[in-house]
């Protein structure tokens, strides 16, 4: 399994990164977790433009979904089709929402291009991988994700506040993909982000391998971000998210 962060920076897009946007690669197949607006851009360095077979999405704010929209105009309208529909596994709402988004007030919407199945809690398989979706705090529904193949597995925590089931959903993962948006302050919100402290709080409850802090807000320092981590009590590797960063879990 082979994961490449396509896109890391939190709430926008930054100077050096898209929004959120994951890729999962096994057996040929090629899975996206989040698809955030800067995205499908940044994709096409690593894979072909039509070569998408599934997509989860954590939430539906827009630095995790919208470039659903212009990929729905790739798999409609390209000269190179037509291709079939691609599984969007997503909340409640999506496929209204984001034809929403596009412009779109009548059927079929985005549906043209995408199968939108709804996520509930559980596991279920998407190609050759296991996904598995929980719950976590965020002010909309919004799930993370692990995702398993040969033995190996990714967490993802999508956003969230501090989170039990994030850590039951992380527990021994290889690599764990958590946010870490805040700054380390008094008087934080709470169930909306977690700051690198808690990140690592999580990552070290959890017995991850690698925490990999993500979800980096572009007016915050990351060297902060981190600095923050190591006052969390995980004793593994930490290091911050880096767009085209690639890790390889093996076959």
């Amino acid at each position: 399994m082979k994961l490449t962060i396509i896109g890391c920076s939190g709430s926008f897009p930054g100077p050096d990164s898209p929004a959120s946007c994951y890729l999962l690669e096994a057996e040929g197949f090629r899975m996206l977790l989040d698809f955030g607006n800067g995205a499908l851009g940044a994709l096409q360095r690593h894979i072909g433009l039509y070569d998408v077979d599934a997509i989860c999405l954590s939430h539906l704010h827009a630095d995790h979904c919208l470039d659903i929209c212009p990929y729905h105009v790739v798999r409609t309208y390209s000269p190179e089709g037509p291709f079939p529909r691609v599984p969007v596994y997503a909340p409640a709402g999506a496929p209204h929402r984001l034809a929403a988004a596009y412009g779109m007030s009548d059927e079929p919407g985005l549906e043209t291009a995408f199968d939108f199945v709804r996520l509930a809690p559980g596991v279920f398989e998407v190609g050759p991988f296991e996904v598995t979706a929980a719950p976590v705090n965020h002010p909309v529904e919004t799930y993370g994700f692990r995702v398993s193949y040969g033995g190996r597995s990714v967490a993802y925590s999508g956003d969230t506040g501090e989170s039990a089931e994030l850590v039951k959903l992380a527990s021994g993962a290889d690599v764990f993909l958590c946010e870490a948006s805040f700054l380390d302050e008094p008087d934080l919100p709470v169930d909306l982000h977690l700051t690198g402290r808690q990140a690592a709080e999580h990552a070290a409850r959890a017995g991850v391998g690698t925490l990999v802090l993500t979800h980096l807000v572009p007016w915050y320092d990351p060297g902060r971000i981190l600095d923050d981590a190591s006052r969390g009590g995980f004793g593994g590797r930490v290091e911050l998210a880096r767009s085209g960063a690639t890790y390889d879990l093996g076959e």
